[in-house]
């Protein structure tokens, strides 16, 4: 089945690319509470080192009452409330999610409970009484601090990234551009997004609303989408370069760690920097990469942008920097590694 998604010119004008860290942390829980997949090979390394600290976690918080609002293909949407901006903190989300009028958190409840009939009645009291919004916004405050608060700088990176990549070929070629890669379901078509292999929803239309681009490195491999009024629609997709987010180089990198060719006329520590930024990056994560102190880095990077081989831009909190075309052709030059 093929779900399509009708694009206005309003839709086109309006939408936008967010990040949500509550989003990030919902999924990393329904991930690390599901059984072994091969579609987490990617984020082995992260489930391996916080195994533990999930385990301690699960026994000092509720998580049942959050893993019975996600069951399979399907996830209560006030749990994780649209950002407004690639800057929302997490703070700000977890007020939104004690604000969700009670209503909605009901109608969602119901939801979730009834695609899961044997939930227990404890569980179901919780989630049924007045107070479910704020149950459930203290299990993820705590769930923060315990799995991804210590992560964020590097998670933030990467979707950081993400988003400079897409806008940018969102703003410079069009949605067709923006969206080619992004998903093996997806496509462009005129005036429309196709979702191939999509079952269980209803072809749909934008209608002025526009779409909120949300990537994601908990998602990965899969895609979703959210539909559903009062929320923004919204599509949460993987983020590029997922594979390599946990990775740190070793102190001994072989020729790329004194800067191949480039070492002798930029220096090592600039050398590798500039080989390093194949896609955005921010200095956090420059520096994970690197191992080169901020302060040691940042000083670098003047260096590089001044002389013209990177460029930047901020994104959020985040400044991020960048190959320019010189520094591309300086590096494809020098040769390999």
């Amino acid at each position: 089945m093929t779900l399509r998604i009708e694009v206005a010119q309003q839709d086109l004008v309006t939408s936008r690319f967010a990040i949500s860290p509550l989003w990030e942390l919902t999924q990393a829980l329904r991930t690390l509470a599901g059984p072994p997949s091969r579609d987490d090979a990617a984020l082995r390394p992260w489930l391996a080192r916080v195994r533990d600290r999930y385990q301690r976690l699960a026994r000092e918080v509720d998580l049942a009452v959050l893993h019975a609002l996600q069951p399979p293909n399907w996830g209560a949407d006030f749990l994780s409330p649209v950002p407004a901006s690639v800057s929302t903190t997490i703070e700000e989300l977890l007020a939104q999610v004690r604000a969700t009028p009670i209503d909605e958190v009901q109608h969602e409840v119901g939801e979730a409970l009834g695609r899961q009939p044997g939930m227990g009645t404890r569980v179901r009291d919780i989630l049924t009484g007045g107070q479910a919004a704020a149950y459930c916004a203290d299990i993820l405050a705590a769930a923060w601090q315990a799995l991804l608060e210590s992560e964020w700088p590097t998670l933030r990176a990467i979707l950081e990234r993400d988003v400079i990549h897409r806008a940018g070929q969102l703003t410079s070629k069009g949605w067709a551009a923006a969206l080619d890669g992004l998903h093996p379901q997806l496509a462009w078509q005129p005036g429309r997004i196709e979702l191939t292999r999509w079952p269980g929803q209803q072809d749909a239309a934008l209608a002025g609303r526009g779409l909120l681009f949300v990537p994601s490195v908990f998602i990965w491999p899969r895609l979703a989408v959210s539909l559903e009024p009062p929320w923004p629609p919204a599509l949460i997709y993987p983020a590029r370069g997922v594979a390599a987010l946990w990775e740190t180089a070793p102190p001994d990198r072989g020729p790329a760690a004194d800067g191949g060719a480039l070492g002798p006329l930029l220096g090592t520590s600039r050398a590798a920097i500039l080989r390093a930024l194949d896609e955005p990056a921010s200095t956090t994560q420059l520096a994970a990469i690197l191992s080169q102190s901020l302060g040691g880095l940042g000083g670098h990077l003047a260096v590089l942008r001044r002389a013209g081989l990177l460029a930047r831009a901020r994104s959020g909190r985040s400044v991020l920097y960048w190959r320019t075309a010189v520094g591309d052709a300086l590096v494809a030059a020098s040769g390999p590694d």
